[in-house]
């Protein structure tokens, strides 16, 4: 099956992510030694519904992507993304943000600021259909599907720079593993803080309303401006993370 997203008129075949693509950062490695190599998520870059949409985003310099979990076990660990961060803003102290937002399912989106080589914040945000979660600058993260529903979930981010994806699969993954008996430490980090709960960011002031999908912000895009000069927008991070 190619899984194909069927996108307004296009039909958009995904990158794949297998387990041994991300073998480096799974929980349980007894799971692990027998496991074969399955397909755990579906991405789908640089979708827009028209070639007008597809022009203001290049121009604004972002992008909209899907991704699709299927729920599935890694052994004794909830399936995830690899996690990662994101590169500094050029000219700035600021690490690149991101806006994402959960179209069906329900996901755990865990997020981990560095300090040195120890981890000052961990953050998780349990988000449903129609939420939104932003994930602020000096912060990398992962996606968790801890539910039975299958994951489907859109973000806007800049569309100039890579993750950076070494620094936690060198770690073993992220701060926390999410596991069906419970949320666990990653011993690989010397030092890793309480993990704390936040709500969903459905943020009104930047458009993010929840069950208003956020595709719509093409027709708006001085709204994603955030994303691109995170220097600027102080102040929205501040409001919805006001402990970070």
């Amino acid at each position: 099956m190619e899984h194909i997203l069927e996108f307004g008129t296009k039909r958009v075949k995904p990158n794949i992510r297998t387990l041994f693509d991300m073998k480096e950062v799974a929980y349980d490695r007894e799971w692990l030694s027998g496991a074969g190599n399955i397909v755990l998520y579906y991405m789908y870059r640089e979708l827009s519904l028209s070639k007008n949409d597809a022009l203001t985003m290049r121009e604004h310099g972002l992008r909209y992507d899907i991704t699709v979990i299927p729920p599935r076990m890694l052994g004794r660990e909830f399936v995830k993304t690899a996690g990662h961060y994101h590169p500094v803003v050029p000219g700035t102290g600021m690490t690149f943000p991101e806006i994402y937002e959960v179209l069906s399912g329900e996901a755990h989106y865990v997020m981990q600021k560095p300090e040195g080589n120890r981890i000052k914040d961990v953050v998780l945000v349990k988000a449903s259909q129609g939420d939104k979660v932003i994930i602020p600058p000096g912060y990398g993260h992962l996606t968790i599907n801890a539910s039975n529903k299958v994951l489907k979930m859109a973000n806007w981010v800049a569309r100039d720079f890579e993750s950076v994806y070494a620094p936690i699969k060198e770690m073993g993954g992220g701060a926390y593993f999410i596991l069906e008996n419970g949320i666990v430490k990653n011993s690989h980090y010397i030092e890793v803080p309480e993990i704390r709960a936040l709500a969903p960011t459905n943020v009104r002031e930047a458009g993010l309303q929840k069950n208003k999908e956020m595709y719509g912000l093409v027709r708006d895009m001085k709204k994603l401006e955030f994303l691109t000069k995170p220097q600027e927008y102080a102040w929205l991070f501040e409001e919805i993370y006001s402990s970070l």
